[in-house]
């Protein structure tokens, strides 16, 4: 379970964004020389050595503009430092130690949380040398490191994972009651679905510092229902600062992902679904979550004959390939289906517990194999002859085969399209395995 959040903090242009790809294995944030580019998706799942844990890149919520520039990077390592787990702190030989290194140092150094300092671009032995004057600044953990060529990053991650416990992705509630996470952009609606469904307001908006509190949990028992609703509005409301709201409900949606069985995602109608809505999606889904989509504020929309039946279609192809997921279109003002939501995710929280058996799944499924037989490889069939679901948190499955490895993506989908439809897992991403029969 990844519930331990790494945080990449540092100034502009040191190479966070491509120390992110490599501990994501993936070119998944924006690449380029001119400071300030990343933006979109910086956040994601990295695995080192069986252990799993969240990783953010920091550099795509600061703003462009040179005046609130500093002042943002600061902020982001307070907020790191509030949020995160750890902190990897990056600076660059090429440049030495500059002013602006000296004051997150500074703010970095009062936290107990641990911060490990990374010297980027120590690509040769020269600048081995040069690296030694970051000892200076004081951090027990210092690592050199090439992020492009990835030279020492191995020992920077078998660090990380040394402070990551068993215990630490695990959420303390009430164990047996099922979960649900609200999430999504600030201002869609989150506060006050959970005001319209717990029948009180919250004070959840404050302008102090300090005040930010966690995720919030409040038990629902009503209506012969009960479960725990973890809010992620509980977070601190800027009034100029649109930059670390942004960084706040992005990390405090990824703690809300983690906490959770099923997550209620939130779009506005009018808006419909950002990239970092499919991001925190694509999280959710990775995570093995069970997921429902909110429409929110549909009653400000103009309709016409089809319209929720159009909104729907397109938005399942932004979903795309995990489309199988309900959605449900409230006004949360206008108390419209806010019961239903509520009824829909326990629905999907059942779904993700269902197993089926292995008698009854081979019968159909072996019937769905032989009407279309996957494809042949290097003259050889490939021949499926049994598969059981495994028991884990999540549905998954695993399909006995003569050739595992080449079994390829559209052949996984016709399978996965074939238990769907056969079997009731709405909102619950399915995990397939081929294994050596």
């Amino acid at each position: 379970m990844a519930g331990f959040t790494v945080a990449i903090v540092g100034r502009p242009n040191v190479g966070k964004s491509t120390l992110f790809n490599r501990l994501l294995e993936q070119r998944k944030a924006i690449v380029d020389d001119q400071s300030g580019v990343t933006r979109d998706r910086q956040y994601g799942i990295a695995d080192w050595n069986g252990k799993t844990f969240n990783v953010i890149d920091t550099g795509g919520f600061v703003s462009n503009s040179d005046d609130v520039f500093e002042r943002e990077i600061r902020k982001q390592a307070k907020v790191a430092i509030e949020e995160a787990n750890l902190i990897i702190f990056m600076c660059d030989v090429t440049t030495g130690i500059t002013d602006l290194d000296s004051d997150v140092a500074d703010i970095l150094r009062r936290t107990s949380k641990p911060v490990l300092l990374v010297v980027n671009k120590v690509d040769n032995s020269q600048r081995q040398l040069e690296a030694t004057e970051f000892y200076s600044m004081g951090f027990e953990h210092i690592f050199f490191l090439s992020s492009m060529s990835g030279s020492g990053t191995g020992e920077l991650l078998d660090e990380v994972v040394n402070h990551i416990t068993p215990e630490m992705g695990e959420a303390i509630l009430d164990a047996d009651l099922p979960k649900i996470a609200i999430i999504g952009q600030p201002n869609v609606g989150k506060s006050s679905l959970l005001n319209a469904l717990i029948g009180t307001e919250r004070n959840i908006v404050s302008d102090i510092a300090g005040t930010t509190r966690d995720t919030i949990h409040t038990r629902y028992n009503m209506f012969q229902k009960d479960f725990m609703l973890i809010d992620t509005a509980g977070i601190r409301r800027k009034n100029k600062v649109q930059e670390d709201l942004e960084f706040y409900s992005v990390i405090r949606a990824i703690k809300a992902v983690d906490e959770s069985d099923v997550v209620m995602l939130l779009l506005d109608a009018e808006k419909g679904i950002t990239a970092q809505d499919l991001s925190i999606f694509s999280l959710a889904a990775r995570k093995g979550k069970g997921v429902v989509i909110l429409v929110n504020k549909w009653d400000l929309m103009e309709k016409g004959t089809n319209t929720a039946r159009d909104y729907e279609k397109e938005l399942k192809q932004r979903l795309a390939p995990f489309s199988d997921v309900p959605i449900i279109f409230t006004s949360v003002t206008e108390k419209q289906r806010i019961f239903k939501a509520i009824e829909t995710a326990l629905e999907v929280y059942d779904n993700r517990l269902r197993r089926i058996q292995t008698s009854v799944l081979n019968e159909i499924m072996l019937k769905a194999i032989e009407s279309y037989h996957p494809p042949v490889v290097r003259g050889v069939p490939i021949r499926i002859k049994y598969v059981t679901q495994i028991p884990t948190h999540t549905p998954a499955f695993a399909f006995f085969c003569n050739l595992p490895d080449d079994v390829k993506t559209p052949y996984r989908n016709y399978l996965e399209n074939q238990i769907r439809s056969n079997f009731n897992f709405k909102g619950v991403p399915l995990k397939i395995f081929f294994r050596k029969k």
